[in-house]
């Protein structure tokens, strides 16, 4: 698997890459270079799949989100650390996460 840049987001990436996200219930996280997003499931056990097929994903990616669950509500957030902010990467997991809550 090609991994995405883990170079901050340029302007262009921000307005191309990013802004349908923000259109997708992902939000900018006050104070931080960095998204956020709550999935709510029909039970724990949904979530709780939900966070498993995204960890299989995110350890292929070498990008792991800050997350939380409690009962079947999964809050997540993704920023580079290394990079200081938002990358390709951070992008890439997102759509990745949307489309994994969509199965199950």
């Amino acid at each position: 698997m090609t991994q995405p840049s883990i170079t901050p987001l340029t302007a262009a990436q921000r307005a191309t890459d990013l802004a349908p996200l923000l259109t997708r219930d992902w939000h900018m996280v006050e104070g931080r270079d960095a998204i956020a997003k709550t999935y709510v499931f029909a039970d724990f056990v949904a979530a709780f799949g939900f966070m498993t097929r995204v960890a299989l994903w995110a350890e292929k990616m070498d990008h792991h989100p800050e997350w939380s669950n409690v009962y079947k509500t999964v809050t997540v957030t993704l920023t580079s650390h290394d990079a200081g902010g938002l990358t390709a990467r951070d992008i890439a997991l997102a759509a990745r996460m949307d489309a994994l809550a969509q199965i199950g």
